[in-house]
């Protein structure tokens, strides 16, 4: 298989991010450091990262996490602030997380070790719906709102059309398609309002449901679509 997907397999990243470790020289091939993409693994090459040989994983795990405030979607923090993985038990602690969610927000994330999995859910070309349930700090009118459904300039560059559902005064479910750093938020700082609370509460068919915060579960991989 081409060596992109052989590293994903191997719980390295996304087919995106293992492409990196390849192109700055830091996969190494029956001794030899690789960087062309196109490289062709076989089961008798010996294929090594960070001076550590590496075999695809069998057993393909999918969880469902209820992220909560306060927690960094990162494998280490260089302030020793708590990390989503200190949630997790030590036999799910090499899998890695598909997509964030900032320091202040909270719900639904997910982990897996299916690299492949991984990029169908991230990548742009496969919009996959995220539902946000978003507390307001400030009521927004029915132009502000149709702004957020029409698409909005946030970091000059138009937003897709959302879906905007209207729970209460200060209480929205915003429903985007696409997976900008901090997009929710920005969004609702462009029409005039700011954010008291933000959770995810949706991947694709995927409901955050009851699971309790700080708690995970195990999914099928099917259950977001």
């Amino acid at each position: 298989m081409r060596i992109n997907k052989f590293l994903a397999q191997c719980n390295l990243g996304s087919r995106r991010k293992v492409e990196e470790f390849v192109k700055n020289g830091q996969i190494i091939v029956n001794g030899k450091i690789c960087t062309n993409l196109g490289t062709q693994i076989t089961d008798q090459d010996i294929v090594k990262f960070q001076n550590q040989i590496i075999k695809p994983s069998q057993e393909k795990i999918y969880l469902a996490l209820n992220k909560p405030q306060g927690i960094l979607v990162t494998k280490k923090d260089t302030h020793q602030r708590d990390t989503i993985y200190k949630l997790l038990p030590k036999k799910y602690q090499h899998l890695k997380y598909v997509g964030r969610l900032d320091l202040n927000s909270e719900g639904l994330l997910l982990l897996t070790n299916d690299g492949d999995w991984a990029n169908q859910i991230t990548h742009p070309r496969y919009k996959l719906p995220k539902t946000y349930e978003v507390i307001l700090n400030k009521p927004l009118n029915q132009n502000q709102i149709q702004k957020l459904r029409d698409g909005i300039m946030i970091e000059n560059k138009k937003t897709l059309p959302a879906q905007v559902k209207e729970i209460s005064k200060m209480k929205l479910n915003i429903t985007i398609l696409e997976g900008r750093k901090r997009q929710i938020r920005l969004m609702i700082q462009a029409v005039g309002s700011g954010i008291y609370n933000l959770k995810r509460i949706q991947i694709g068919k995927l409901e955050l449901g009851g699971l309790a915060l700080g708690k995970y579960k195990i999914i099928r991989p099917q259950s977001l679509t």
